[in-house]
């Protein structure tokens, strides 16, 4: 079945150049990515320094106290996918047994006991001192500067402190001390400062000048110096500290956090090698099972078989929404940090057995598929509320955000940071920030493959791709979205690689995603059947997947997916990006 063919206007055009291309959900990322390449660092240089931004910008989708995800590849070895691992693991404190005892049956959404160790300050200075060029006080001085001089707050971040605000006021005063100035919720544009969190960030550039007197140092060793400051000074004691008096968490009762000073010592950012299948002349990189990333692959794999592809007709949406409820169902069967057969589960027979299980209507059924000498587990499956969604009116619940870049010596990098939110769990005032809460992704149920045990990585959401060809790396993309992540990625793919859209025709086209899965946020709901479309989908669409037994959801126009990329063309050494129009807010950039 042949692709509809791509629309002639676009919200933007898809950029085109020579030099360098950046690409983000907040034009204020963005444009600091791209001022680092126009100045002659790199693209690791240009992710970092934006990435610290978005810490700033986009205060309610993610934080220093988060987590984060990368996949790359260098100008060196352009066909080796490398994944960038910034998922701090559960403290040594927690257990299952411990979290029963405090009277849960699942790990809180909101709240210190929810906080994993944070990973995305050690992961970015990790790729700075290993990738990068800038010395870390040039790369730092974007964020420090709108943490100390103010910056718009988006009014995505103003109506999240809205629907928070009387947790802060009753239970989370160093929160609204921060978010709430005057005791108000600000208004959308009002300009924010983070003192405290710029504090921080120069604690970590006086780190590295700290030891400029103890004999020959260079840029390696000061990045060195301010991981060792964050994991072992300031923020692992202020943080252990604080979170250790009793606060309310989202099941309405309050506890005290496990997380302590040595967590933080403890960990350490590294890289792992990425886990990838052929699709259609390319490869599709995605980092290993302890994120929801192969859940794209598994898809594809069903996929690649089917008929038909096309996201915006109704045998390619079905298509899509049925190959994703299976591989989601998988990742809540067999995903974790743990042992998992993913050499069988992205193998082509398997794919073959689970497509044949791909009917002309909608299932209403969970269904991981059976593999040789492996139990699946089996989650409780709650039913969701009627808009279709678990926690969708849950105040603390957040998002994510992404940033992509690829530079003119062909460096190419994908990073889906989160974690961290605002509203995740109490603000540690001497820090500005707050710690994420990664573990509501831990069963307490000792048979799963992601259940909660110490040192064990939460089995995340995030989840950024790299596409390769013919033994070079082509494209970096992600998206924001939680569970929805694979799912607006896979329409972006299939619409460019088997239908010939350009980056910024896939982005713009309508989108869509599937909520009969395993919720990875608490409380942790299922919605057996549900599919949730843009309108533009089309009524002839919409009532044809009705038809077939979906239960639909129209959510707009402009609603779902928040997708950005960036990307090489191997026949003329040229770069692009594009960068999603909803939300008003990302952008790319380059020349």
């Amino acid at each position: 079945m042949s692709f509809t063919t791509p629309p002639a206007f676009t919200t933007r055009p898809t950029l085109t150049g020579t030099f360098g291309m950046s690409a983000s959900t907040h034009w204020l990322a963005t444009a600091s990515a791209q001022a680092v390449l126009e100045r002659g660092g790199n693209a690791f240089d240009a992710a970092v320094a934006g990435g610290f931004v978005l810490h700033i910008v986009e205060p309610h989708l993610n934080g220093p106290g988060g987590d984060l995800v990368g996949i790359f590849a260098t100008a060196e070895d352009p066909g080796t996918p490398v994944v960038l691992m910034g998922q701090g693991p559960a403290p040594a404190g927690a257990s299952i047994e411990h979290y029963r005892g405090e009277g849960l049956e699942l790990v809180p959404g909101a709240g210190g006991l929810a906080a994993a160790v944070p990973g995305s300050v050690d992961a970015w200075l990790t790729l700075l001192h290993d990738h990068g060029t800038w010395e870390i006080a040039d790369v730092l001085a974007f964020a420090i500067g709108y943490a100390r001089d103010g910056h718009p707050l988006l009014a995505q971040a103003a109506a999240t402190i809205g629907r928070v605000a009387e947790l802060f006021t009753s239970h989370w005063p160093t929160s609204a001390a921060l978010w709430m100035p005057q005791g108000r919720v600000p208004e959308a544009g009002t300009m924010m400062r983070n003192p405290a969190y710029a504090d921080v960030l120069e604690s970590l550039v006086a780190a590295g000048h700290a030891i400029r007197d103890d004999g020959p140092v260079g840029r390696e060793e000061r990045i060195q110096a301010a991981r060792r400051e964050w994991k072992t000074s300031l923020v692992a004691q202020a943080a252990s500290e604080f979170l250790s008096v009793p606060h309310r968490h989202s099941d309405g009762a309050d506890h005290a956090a496990v997380i302590t000073a040595e967590d933080f010592s403890a960990f350490d950012a590294g890289y792992e090698p990425a886990v990838s299948i052929p699709f259609r002349g390319h490869t599709i990189a995605k980092a290993g099972a302890w994120t929801q990333g192969p859940v794209l692959l598994q898809a594809l794999r069903i996929l690649d078989g089917c008929p038909g592809l096309d996201p915006s007709t109704e045998a390619g949406a079905h298509a899509v929404i049925e190959a994703l409820k299976l591989a989601l169902a998988d990742r809540d069967a067999y995903y974790g940090d743990a042992d998992v057969p993913l050499d069988l589960l992205l193998s082509a027979e398997y794919a073959a057995t689970r497509r044949a299980q791909i009917g002309e209507s909608a299932s209403r059924e969970w269904r991981p598929g059976e593999l040789a000498g492996h139990e699946p587990f089996r989650p409780p499956l709650r039913t969701a509320g009627a808009d279709g969604r678990a926690g969708l009116g849950e105040p603390t619940r957040g998002d994510t955000c992404h940033i992509d870049v690829v530079d003119r010596w062909g460096n190419m990098i994908a990073v889906t940071p989160s974690g961290g939110w605002l509203q995740s769990s109490p603000t540690i005032p001497e820090l500005g920030f707050c710690l994420g809460t990664r573990l509501q992704m831990m069963w307490l149920d000792h048979a799963s493959p992601a259940a909660l045990r110490r040192g064990g990585r939460p089995r995340t959401t995030l989840s950024p791709t790299l596409v390769l060809r013919d033994g070079r790396s082509e494209m970096a993309l992600g998206t924001p979205g939680g569970d929805q992540q694979e799912q607006w990625q896979i329409p972006v793919l299939l619409r460019m690689i088997a239908g010939g859209y350009t980056a910024q025709q896939a982005i713009d086209a309508p989108s869509l995603h599937t909520t009969a899965l395993v919720d990875s946020f608490w409380p942790r709901g299922w919605t057996p059947a549900g599919v949730v479309v843009e309108n533009r989908l089309g009524a002839e669409v919409i009532s044809g997947l009705q038809r077939r037994g979906h239960d639909v959801t129209a959510a707009g126009d402009w609603s779902l997916g928040r997708v950005s990329a960036v990307g090489r063309d191997a026949a003329t050494g040229g770069v692009w990006a594009a960068a999603n129009p909803r939300g008003m807010q990302g952008y790319a950039a380059g020349r």
